[in-house]
């Protein structure tokens, strides 16, 4: 699928076309360099030896930083009331488009923007919890929202086995969006997933801490948040990216659903991965519920989005901070000391029902849609959840 010509996302380029400008521009740079006499490196017995690509780059980067928002999105979890309400919408098809039209801004205007697809999407019969089946035009939905690639890893990847991943990927590619987490094939698996933005390469990878007892069809169809596995992986793609970005997906043996404080467990496995010099944020998902931003050992930590989609909520018997998300917005500087998060804001927000529509609180409130009171009270929710501190804001940072 192609995207409009001047769109935020026909403006993103895939990892190949950045690394092929990349090239290009060294290059370039490097023979003008050369020509004026600059851009070699003394080897410390009086002679110059060229830079390599990555040396003149990170120059460039000293020079001028590079910064850039990479937008992420909590679970799309497809329940059968918010399947039935895509059909009505889709007078007959399914069309999902129009419960995520207000999160567009938040995804559109970011310069990546990553889902996180909680449930297997296959041709077959629709089915709801416990064992999910969601309608492939999902993913129809997920591109004309904006996301540029989604993360397939969950507890829920394997509710249709192997061919349910197979299906959920299919449906990933003939939409053109990217994704990582799941794999068709052994080859594929071994492959991160590598985006680019402004010239920076960033990996993005993705891993569940468990499967509801399902066993893996193979060793590489899905990837499980073991710590040596993540460290060894994120230490092989930092070889070929300037940003290694890890998500997890928290299940009820690591932390109990619709727990808002993270669990010793979570915050032993975040431990290990900040430790690592190779990895530059932590975002998760997993618990229905936001969780708090933190700082570990420097590096930013979102333990938990929550639901960006579904139907809980007290009128399905669960809490309220279940109808509630975040939308993490994690602002990058790449300069001459490496790559870091410098701030992270985040928008509060709320699915309204019986319709699903997902409503941000801060831009709801000021068009008048959806209740006032409970679009408030979500937002201070979330607030009070994902904390106010340096570095980290709310968006908006205050209501009207």
């Amino acid at each position: 699928m192609t995207a409009m010509a001047g769109s935020p996302r026909a403006r993103r380029r895939s990892a190949a076309t950045y690394q092929r400008r990349r090239v290009a521009a060294v290059i370039v740079l490097g023979v003008v360099l050369i020509v004026l006499g600059v851009g070699l490196s003394d080897s410390g017995d009086g002679s110059e030896v060229p830079q390599t690509a990555d040396e003149v780059i990170a120059r460039q980067w000293a020079e001028e930083p590079a910064r850039f928002t990479v937008s992420l999105s909590g679970d799309l979890l497809i329940h059968s009331p918010v399947y039935e309400r895509a059909l009505a919408l889709g007078g007959g098809s399914y069309d999902f488009a129009p419960l995520l039209e207000q999160v567009r801004p938040y995804v559109q205007d970011a310069d990546l923007a990553v889902c996180h697809v909680e449930t297997p999407m296959t041709p077959g019969p629709p089915q709801g919890y416990p064992v999910f089946n969601t309608p492939p035009e999902l993913a129809k939905a997920i591109e004309q929202t904006g996301w540029e690639a989604c993360d397939t890893a969950s507890n829920h990847s394997l509710d249709g086995g192997q061919e349910g991943v197979d299906a959920t990927l299919e449906a990933l590619d003939r939409a053109g969006i990217e994704h990582t987490g799941s794999y068709a094939s052994a080859k594929a698996s071994r492959k991160p997933l590598i985006l680019g933005v402004r010239g920076v390469r960033i990996a993005y990878l993705a891993y569940t801490t468990d499967t509801n007892g399902i066993p893996l069809p193979q060793p590489w169809t899905l990837d499980l948040a073991k710590p040596k596995r993540i460290l060894a992986d994120a230490e092989r793609a930092s070889r070929r990216a300037d940003v290694v970005i890890v998500n997890l997906h928290w299940g009820i043996d690591v932390v109990p659903e619709y727990t808002t404080e993270p669990s010793s467990k979570q915050r032993a496995l975040v431990k290990q991965l900040t430790d690592s010099p190779h990895i530059t944020a932590v975002v998760g998902q997993g618990p229905h519920v936001a969780q708090s931003i933190d700082r570990v050992d420097g590096r930013y930590v979102v333990f938990s989005e929550g639901n960006l989609i579904s139907a809980q909520g007290p009128d399905a018997g669960l809490s309220a901070e279940s109808q509630e998300g975040l939308i993490a917005l994690l602002d990058f500087v790449v300069d001459g000391d490496g790559a870091r998060v410098e701030s992270i804001r985040y928008v509060p927000v709320w699915v309204q029902h019986p319709d699903y529509t997902v409503l941000p609180a801060g831009p709801a409130l000021d068009k008048g849609d959806g209740d006032a009171a409970s679009l408030r009270a979500a937002y201070d929710s979330i607030v009070e959840i994902a904390g106010r501190q340096a570095g980290v804001e709310p968006d908006p940072a205050k209501l009207p």
